[in-house]
């Protein structure tokens, strides 16, 4: 808990960024605090639209909160950012990871 700890006083002083919001996100998410790292994330892809790895894991965490839609919504918004920002990679695995949220449960596991 020590980083999560770091990086709220840093958010505290005002040290505000997308890489910041979006390590408080991860944080969160491995923590399964699901509603903490959807604000997170949410604020990293507000800062700086083109945050391919923001958009990624924000759609994981809505995915996993159980809201499929908004996640498939999140991951086509992220697959567009990541493809304008030239991260053609990020944009592969957003796309694999939406064609599965669309198939199912089935397909996740």
């Amino acid at each position: 808990m020590a980083l999560r700890d770091n990086l709220q006083r840093m958010l505290e002083r005002g040290q505000d960024s997308p890489l910041l919001r979006f390590a408080l996100g991860q944080e969160c998410l491995k923590a399964g605090e699901l509603v903490s790292a959807i604000d997170h994330l949410r604020q990293a892809v507000d800062q700086n639209p083109r945050y391919s790895a923001a958009w990624k894991a924000l759609g994981e965490a809505h995915a996993r909160a159980g809201s499929p839609d908004r996640a498939a919504e999140v991951y086509e918004r992220g697959i567009a950012a990541a493809r304008e920002a030239g991260d053609l990679q990020a944009a592969k695995e957003m796309t694999v990871f939406l064609r599965r949220l669309r198939k199912g449960p089935k397909a996740a596991t």
